[in-house]
């Protein structure tokens, strides 16, 4: 199984992907995990992913 996830903190994934059940699922090969920070795909020079919503309205928008 083959796992991907995206976050803008992947630091707060270490502890429960390397001590639980993830981890020994990991260490069989059974389950691979790729941990991505949403950071590291920015264009900017702050590394900033989100941008104001259209039209004002509440909510986040993701920069392309």
């Amino acid at each position: 199984m083959k796992i991907d996830i995206v976050t803008l903190f992947p630091g707060m994934l270490d502890g429960f992907l390397n001590q639980s059940i993830l981890k020994r699922a990991q260490t069989k090969g059974l389950a691979v995990i790729n941990v991505y920070n949403l950071r590291d795909y920015s264009t900017n020079k702050h590394q900033s992913v989100d941008d104001t919503a259209f039209g004002g309205g509440a909510g986040m928008v993701l920069m392309p």
